[in-house]
């Protein structure tokens, strides 16, 4: 029986590679056989980690808040590696405020990041997708988006991060809709708080015991751990499973 974890012979677009849960995706992927195309804006971190995984692995340095670039990246990546099979929507940043103090530049960073560059991505290399099927082409083609428990539940202090990610939840259900029919699946992964630069502050001495509280498993995610719900939605393993929303947070929004 063959293994419908394998990602063999996939090429897997991921954002926001340099560290945290898009490392480590990007580090699974190609574990399980993979080629990752590794995007994020830190050059350094890329090719290091491009270096240490080996020929199986292509780095392109942007922003996937600008439109231009994300065209010019998915055009390459194709025509290099003649398709794309799957992409994990990861890239994002913080930049925190009281809803009542946010400045408008404060919240469009975020918005530009966590919601428009997802949407960027997602229709791009939606787009090569349906092209492939048009062209009869039936590999596998699976998209992942990274959410929040704040999308879900709202934050404190971060209300342009909650409200993009609530609006990641809308791109996956309403892309779904569309394109599940061609066979191309777009999920959502939501996560609590995981270990990474990105939830120093969450984890910091002033909010630690109150996060934990909430959480039954009474631990944060490590991105080891972290990414292996995204590689699982990316393979075969969940080939009838489209349009949803996977919290993956140690029981935090149980019943929500």
């Amino acid at each position: 029986m063959s293994n419908p974890m394998d990602l063999s012979g996939r090429n897997i677009l991921v954002t926001g590679a340099a560290q945290g849960i898009g490392e480590a995706v990007a580090r699974m992927a190609h574990g399980m056989g993979a080629k990752v195309i590794l995007n994020d804006m830190q050059q350094d971190k890329l090719d290091a980690i491009a270096c240490d995984l080996g020929d199986r692995a292509e780095v392109h340095v942007g922003s996937v808040a600008d439109y231009d670039f994300v065209q010019s990246m998915v055009a390459s990546a194709v025509a290099t590696n003649g398709a794309i099979h799957g992409l994990v929507n990861n890239a994002g940043i913080v930049r925190a405020a009281m809803a009542k103090n946010m400045t408008q530049e404060t919240w469009q960073q975020v918005i530009d990041v966590n919601l428009s560059g997802v949407f960027y991505c997602l229709q791009a290399v939606g787009q090569h997708m349906l092209q492939r099927r048009e062209a009869g082409d039936t590999s596998p083609a699976s998209i992942v988006n990274i959410s929040s428990d704040a999308g879900r539940r709202g934050t404190i202090g971060q209300i342009n991060y909650g409200a993009a990610k609530s609006g990641v939840m809308g791109l996956t259900m309403s892309s779904a809709r569309e394109w599940s029919q061609f066979d191309v699946r777009i999920n959502s992964v939501l996560f609590g708080v995981v270990e990474t630069p990105m939830t120093e502050v969450i984890r910091s001495d002033k909010f630690r015991d109150g996060v934990m509280a909430q959480v039954p498993m009474g631990r944060f995610s490590k991105p080891e751990e972290s990414c292996q719900p995204v590689c699982f939605l990316l393979s075969e393993a969940a080939s009838y499973i489209t349009g949803q929303h996977l919290s993956v947070n140690g029981g935090y929004t149980i019943g929500v």
